[in-house]
């Protein structure tokens, strides 16, 4: 049997009957480490100063010294080239349908050239007509060539007939002195009664004649030098002439090019009533139809060339170490799993911001700072995959930076 437990000690009570009003506390254990009560407190003021010093000095240091760089702010990109008219007219036919492909060369719209073919009609029949003018000119200048010798060879003669007068009276002065000398002879033997009137008359007729002799000869002279002379002025002239036609020349040369420019001019007008593709692709909506008038600049359609590339907007913190020639992962959404490698070719010099139609002015009011995005574009190397792609088509880039 085990052994009872002893009962329970009991107060007696004051002799007064009055209880105490609190009864004596139990005494408590001191603190083992008083300090622990400051350490949380501590800690978390730690960690609020590193947090505030990573955003204020280090935060994008993480985000650029990343391997990989991706973005979902990527899409494939194309040149789109609006083809226009460039002369006015009538719409003949459109030789595509919406969303064609085509090759380069094709013929895709025409406009009505009979304007245009008459223009350059004209314009052909005006080189021509200035290409004979330049001809004729030139036989003028043959023709003047003609005149001048004609001219040379008459100062030829004259000189020649100079040349003979001033002969014949050398000739005929002897005659005239021998002939005076015998007249007076004659007429002094006359008056000596030493000679007979005869005598005398034919020695006056000798001296008569050789002197009218002499008279001709000096009066061809004259009339070889009044020739000599015209010729002369003849030559002059016919040279002036021909320094008029060289002139002339020249003129007509300077408009047979402005005619040809005009038919250069009127023939690349007649071209541009035949809009060809520029390259293989496809085109877009067709926006005219045979039979509707167009002006100059007037849109026909939207021509996409095959060749396709991706357009990733990095945000400028992501490109710390990404370079021309890095390796790049595409993932197409219209491809979903299927991952096309490609490779960085180019990166925009600015911000796309600077691009916008009315970019930023930070100068004035106040200023938010904004993460900025600048475009990098991506060749993708499946040249046959990238021709299947559509301008717009999202993707999600991702660049292996080569550190």
């Amino acid at each position: 049997m085990s052994a009872s437990a002893p009962a329970p000690v009991t107060t007696p009570a004051s002799t007064t009957g009055v209880q105490p009003e609190h009864a004596a506390a139990a005494p408590q254990p001191k603190a083992r480490w008083p300090w622990v009560k400051y350490a949380t407190p501590l800690v978390v003021l730690l960690l609020a100063a590193a947090v505030a010093i990573t955003l204020t000095r280090d935060w994008n240091a993480w985000e650029g010294g990343k391997i990989e760089q991706v973005t979902d702010d990527a899409f494939v990109r194309g040149d789109l080239t609006p083809l226009s008219t460039k002369v006015a007219g009538l719409v003949r036919s459109v030789n595509v349908s919406d969303y064609q492909k085509v090759r380069a060369g094709d013929l895709l719209v025409e406009l009505q050239d009979d304007d245009y073919q008459a223009q350059a009609a004209q314009a052909r029949a005006a080189v021509e007509a200035g290409k004979a003018a330049i001809v004729n000119n030139r036989k003028q200048r043959e023709l003047q060539d003609s005149r001048i010798e004609k001219a040379l060879a008459g100062i030829d003669q004259a000189e020649a007939q100079i040349a003979a007068a001033e002969a014949g009276i050398k000739a005929v002065q002897a005659d005239v002195t021998r002939t005076r000398a015998e007249r007076m002879r004659q007429e002094s033997l006359l008056a000596a009664r030493a000679a007979t009137p005869q005598h005398v008359e034919g020695a006056v007729a000798d001296e008569q004649r050789f002197g009218a002799l002499s008279a001709s000869r000096a009066a061809d002279l004259e009339q070889a030098k009044t020739a000599l002379h015209s010729n002369e002025i003849a030559v002059e002239s016919e040279r002036r002439s021909k320094d008029v036609l060289q002139s002339q020349e020249q003129q007509l040369i300077a408009d047979l090019h402005a005619k040809e420019a005009a038919l250069s001019a009127a023939q690349t007008n007649l071209a541009y009533t035949k809009i060809h593709a520029p390259a293989d692709g496809t085109v877009g909506e067709r926006q005219v139809r045979p039979g509707q008038l167009v002006s100059p600049g007037t849109q026909v359609l939207t021509f996409v060339a095959q060749t396709k590339w991706i357009q990733a907007n990095y945000r400028e913190t992501q490109l710390t170490h990404i370079k021309v020639g890095d390796t790049a992962e595409i993932h197409i959404d219209e491809y979903p799993g299927q991952a096309v490698q490609g490779k960085v070719i180019e990166i925009a010099p600015a911000s796309g911001s600077q691009f916008a139609l009315l970019p930023p002015d930070n100068a004035t009011g106040n200023f938010t700072k904004v993460v900025q995005r600048v475009p990098v574009k991506i060749a993708l190397d499946d040249s046959t995959l990238a021709a299947q792609l559509r301008p717009g088509l999202s993707v999600t880039a991702t660049i292996r930076t080569r550190q």
